[in-house]
């Protein structure tokens, strides 16, 4: 099993998340958490006020006060995290945009324990790249029912994954310390989330495996391997602990996205339909028998 060598760039996000975590006395938790908040614009609409927080990372992490309604249909695809677009296409002989003039390999990107036949089936089908930046709400969610087959956590670089260390250099995701979800939807169409690290990301956590551990010291590559865990739309899926990306791939001609006026989009929010057959869906609807609530 390879293992993975220590980064500068890790080193000090992990320093970071030391300070982001302690717990300073109420009125210097409230200055610093009040600063953060200026400073990087965050949208405390839907959140408790920044003094109810009694660390950065609790912050950085917080939940939704109330909770958002999204579309019931099984075949709509919904936007797992709020975030800005920065990408989204098709994948050519391997390669998705990056940003616009850099490209990132697939096979890459997704590492040696996903097989080969299975990276194939993504040629000529769509990508999407999610931003979380530092003011975005941090936390992801299940786009689509679906079942979760193999999560690969990928050690690595952190560096920045804003848009101008996008534009410096080449194939950054794939240098990033990442995590690969192999899913699964109902009619057993294939699609991979890539949960990016980034300078300061102290942590990529998933509520359905605690093993998870990334950012580590002496980290090694690993594989977990599930069966028959399924998820819900909507569900939580799991936190940044900071801004960082979330890469979609879908296997070819699986979905139909909508996303050309699309920049900054929210978790709930439709990306798209599925295509092929559908099946029963058995999610409970709210009192207006649309859509189900989302907490």
């Amino acid at each position: 099993m390879q293992r993975y060598p220590k980064f500068k760039s890790s080193i000090a996000s992990r320093v970071f998340g030391v300070f982001a975590s302690k717990e300073f006395p109420p009125a210097l938790q409230i200055a610093i958490n009040k600063s953060y908040v200026s400073t990087m614009k965050v949208d405390l609409s839907e959140f408790e006020e920044a003094k109810n927080y009694p660390s950065l990372n609790k912050l950085f992490t917080r939940k939704l006060k109330h909770k958002r309604l999204f579309n019931i249909n099984e075949k709509t695809l919904i936007s797992p995290c709020d975030s800005t677009i920065s990408a989204y296409g098709k994948v050519k002989h391997d390669l998705a945009l990056q940003i616009k003039g850099f490209s990132y390999s697939v096979r890459a990107l997704l590492g040696d324990y996903i097989a080969k036949q299975e990276k194939d089936r993504l040629e000529g089908g769509d990508f999407v790249n999610f931003y979380l930046a530092p003011r975005d709400y941090h936390r992801y969610h299940v786009p689509i029912d679906m079942r979760i087959a193999k999560a690969v956590h990928i050690p690595g670089k952190l560096y920045p994954v804003n848009f101008k260390w996008l534009k410096k250099i080449e194939g950054l995701f794939v240098e990033n310390e990442r995590v690969v979800l192999e899913c699964y939807t109902k009619e057993n169409q294939l699609f991979y989330m890539v949960f990016v690290g980034a300078l300061n990301v102290g942590k990529i956590s998933f509520t359905f495996d605690e093993r998870i551990q990334t950012n580590a010291q002496g980290a090694l590559q690993q594989c977990y391997l599930y069966d028959n865990l399924w998820m819900k739309k909507g569900e939580e899926l799991g936190m940044f602990e900071m801004g960082s990306t979330i890469v979609m791939l879908f296997e070819k001609e699986s979905v139909s996205l909508e996303l050309k006026d699309i920049a900054h989009i929210k978790f709930g929010q439709a990306l798209g339909e599925l295509s092929g057959k559908t099946t029963h869906c058995d999610t409970q609807r709210n009192e207006q028998g649309d859509a189900p609530l989302i907490p």
